[in-house]
């Protein structure tokens, strides 16, 4: 057992020097932790998914600390729009703080067409 713990006890301490089978062993170890963990090991790690691209956003400075965003409405999910206001309100905030940081709904009124079709939401927030 000698041999053996002496052998161990190289690889913790890292005595080994660059070229020896020992030195290889180690750096081959640690590239197949480095490579293979990601598949063996669910870290739950994952990007935060954001919706920057935004098209159609315009921002007005109402007044101090207060700003109007108008939200295209193809923007907005639709299963918000057509039920609860709160439900709206929240989605429309989803789709601003990317853009603004965290804010505060003050309010929101949709921008109708003609025929009375919903274009657009003027969003009222504040920063905080």
């Amino acid at each position: 057992m000698g041999a053996i713990g002496r052998t161990i006890r190289g690889y913790i301490l890292w005595t080994y020097e660059r070229g020896t089978i020992h030195y290889d062993v180690m750096v081959t170890l640690i590239l197949l932790f480095i490579f293979g963990s990601p598949f063996l090991i669910k870290y739950g790690d994952k990007p935060v998914v954001q919706n920057v691209h935004l098209t159609g956003v315009m921002v007005m400075q109402a007044s101090e600390g207060e700003y109007v965003y108008q939200i295209e409405a193809s923007t907005v999910p639709p299963a918000t729009q057509g039920g609860d206001p709160a439900a709206l309100g929240d989605a429309l905030v989803h789709l601003i703080e990317p853009i603004a940081g965290e804010v505060t709904l003050v309010g929101f009124d949709p921008v109708l067409d003609a025929q009375g079709k919903v274009q657009a939401y003027k969003v009222r927030v504040k920063k905080r």
